[in-house]
């Protein structure tokens, strides 16, 4: 046999073991997925965004908003956003500015019904609101609220929604942030803020910010205003699900929101600060600019910067406060006004203990 006879042969030998080998894999993967042809293209990561996707999407609508106008009485539609399905009641969460001033609000289902809902309770304060449709139980597919305290920077996250009007859209990405503050619509800073950079897009609004557990962790609200036009730059932010789950049950219970007040300003804490006042060079929590009068920090024995004195909360409760941030979304999230709260502050070099008695929050 000549060299160039055998090449030939050991060429086709190794086609028709690789195909073999080929068709066993495609084969085999088919036969582990019955009823997924396209298996063999999914890794075991995508799979479990495919698994989110496919048991979620049917609790995400799609909210358009109308408006009367013209002398005929006909609606026109002038917003739309997201939101998601809480129980087999036909309470869905969404942003409060997806709903606002609307006069009709659509309800689309990933099914293709469409429905009308109503309002049930709004908090401009949080920027969240509860709607509802009249639908059978076996029509509706809640989706669990998660624990926003269990998040972690750099997990993944999932988002879906409906920006610019695509419809059920999946982005993904991670917490790149926790504990950030946004103004809600009082102009009141709403706290606990999820930052995340899962793309998220005008119509994305109201809807959920997912683990990849498939549980919601975050309402998507806003994105960052850049030159004062907001668009997408990778930094968007979702209310967290255990202000969610707050601000949900005082609705359907009282009927409103009320959040505590404690009454001060703060200041930043930077190199300044800590050579002017001789604080420790690690210090972190609430540098109290003022206290203002009559409020509950001013009965509770907080004090207004001085000259040579500042007083710095350390601890909420026991609770480590690293920021003006995490004061206040530990005081929207997990107190009540009427409730006393201990308070650990770092003053002239030692820690003092106060106890303030929370009041509502002015309107």
């Amino acid at each position: 046999m000549s060299d160039k006879t055998l090449r030939v042969v050991v060429s086709s030998l190794a086609l028709i073991i690789f195909g073999f080998i080929l068709g066993g894999a495609f084969s085999t993967t088919v036969a582990d997925e019955p009823g997924s042809p396209r298996a063999e293209l999914v890794t075991e990561a995508e799979r479990i965004y495919v698994d989110v996707y496919s048991r979620v999407a049917p609790s995400v609508v799609s909210i358009t908003t109308s408006s009367r106008g013209g002398g005929d009485d006909q609606f026109f539609a002038d917003g739309s956003g997201s939101g998601f399905v809480v129980d087999q009641v036909g309470h869905i969460v969404t942003n409060f500015h997806v709903i606002d001033r609307a006069e009709r609000i659509e309800i689309n289902f990933f099914d293709g019904t469409i429905v009308e809902a109503t309002v049930i309770g709004i908090d401009p304060d949080s920027d969240l609101a509860v709607i509802k449709v009249n639908l059978p139980p076996d029509k509706l597919v809640p989706v669990p609220l998660g624990n926003s305290d269990d998040l972690l920077v750099g997990q993944s996250v999932l988002a879906i929604g409906n920006p610019f009007n695509k419809d059920w859209t999946l982005t993904y990405g991670i917490v790149s942030a926790l504990n950030r503050t946004i103004i809600g619509l009082n102009n009141y800073s709403i706290g606990g803020v999820i930052q995340t950079d899962a793309a998220i897009n005008p119509g994305n609004s109201g809807g959920p910010l997912l683990n990849l557990r498939g549980e919601v962790i975050g309402v998507n609200s806003q994105i960052e205003l850049l030159d004062g036009v907001r668009q997408n730059a990778g930094v968007g932010y979702a209310i967290p699900s255990n202000l969610v789950n707050r601000v949900f049950s005082d609705i359907i219970n009282f009927g409103e929101v009320q959040y505590s007040y404690i009454g001060i300003t703060n200041r930043p804490i930077d190199f300044n600060l800590i050579q002017d006042f001789n604080l420790p060079n690690n210090i972190q929590g609430v540098a109290v600019r003022q206290v203002r009068p009559n409020t509950p920090a001013a009965r509770g024995g907080l004090l207004t910067m001085g000259v040579d004195s500042i007083d710095v909360i350390t601890a909420v409760d026991g609770v480590p406060i690293r920021s003006f941030d995490e004061l206040v979304g530990y005081l929207s999230i997990y107190t009540r006004p009427g409730q006393t709260i201990q308070l650990t502050v770092y003053r002239a070099n030692q820690q003092v203990t106060l106890n303030v008695t929370l009041d509502v929050r002015p309107g």
